[in-house]
């Protein structure tokens, strides 16, 4: 795998630490299994499975810190997602605002953290809505699970979408496979048109952009040496995505070989808005696995 800026000390014990100069907080469960949240954007930059080598992609050129996203591990897409909404942010603002951290601690064979978001000034300046989020992540042996919550703090009921922008490391993308969205109707974004999945397989050699609906809850990501079970729970939607050799040339924050470094699996919510009235909450979950 590629893509790594720099990669926590094999010793470092979990809890608060900074990372590229910004604060951050590092996760080591007892077996060795190791992550890494940025503050900035509550923004997973680093999963390294106990035994095992990075498993995201995050670009050696991407900007920390300031108003830039990170390009690269997850970041957390809310209210909305792309352009797709009333708001002037691509992806929301959640991704380029201080999350507070709230707790992190070893328990049992699982090392966590949760991290907070909750409306304020600026935010409410381009989205007028009392909220809570809460990202909470979690590593042990193989696996990571990343949970995002949604509260209404409100007094009136608001809409929005939500996603965990996962970009995963791969040897070579044009040797990386997808499986399991055999018969899937998707929208391809490159083209405009909605269109039916009619093998199992997905494989990347240009761009690919496309949200299928109503996705499978369980996936496989299959290359060389490497097999990735990715699951999701409350997220109805998925996003597939490779700039390609041509977009990603033109991106100022990816090398231009980059695309073939990383593929974007993202457990999404974008076709039914989640509706919370005042006082209720909503959650969603992606999981990643690495076989055995």
């Amino acid at each position: 795998m590629s893509g790594m800026t720099e990669q926590p000390r094999a010793s470092q014990p979990t809890g608060p630490c900074e990372f590229q100069g910004h604060p951050a907080v590092h996760l080591r469960s007892p077996d060795g299994a190791q992550a890494t949240v940025l503050l900035h954007g509550g923004h997973v930059v680093s999963w390294i499975p106990a035994g095992a080598e990075e498993q995201l992609y995050l670009s050696p050129t991407t900007a920390f810190g300031g108003s830039a996203a990170v390009r690269g591990g997850v970041p957390v897409v809310f209210p909305q997602f792309n352009m797709r909404g009333d708001l002037p942010v691509k992806h929301g603002f959640a991704r380029n605002r201080a999350w507070t951290l709230e707790q992190a601690q070893v328990r049992g064979q699982h090392a966590f953290a949760v991290l907070s978001l909750e409306d304020d000034d600026a935010t409410r300046a381009i989205w007028p809505q009392a909220f809570r989020l809460e990202m909470t992540v979690s590593v042990d042996a193989g696996r990571l699970d990343m949970e995002l919550a949604v509260v209404n703090r409100g007094e009136t009921a608001f809409d929005f979408a939500a996603a965990l922008h996962t970009y995963l490391a791969c040897g070579d993308v044009r040797r990386t496979q997808l499986e399991g969205l055999i018969n899937q109707t998707y929208l391809d974004a490159v083209t405009g048109e909605t269109r039916e999945q009619w093998i199992d397989v997905v494989s990347i050699a240009q761009e690919l952009d496309r949200i299928y609906w109503n996705a499978p809850d369980e996936l496989l990501l299959r290359e060389p040496g490497r097999r990735l079970k990715l699951a999701t729970q409350g997220f109805e939607d998925l996003v597939v995505w490779n700039p390609g050799p041509e977009k990603c040339a033109a991106l100022p924050d990816m090398p231009a070989d980059g695309w073939l470094g990383m593929l974007c699996v993202e457990a999404a919510q974008i076709g039914n808005p989640v509706r919370l009235a005042p006082g209720e909450e909503w959650a969603g979950m992606q999981t990643l696995i690495l076989a055995v």
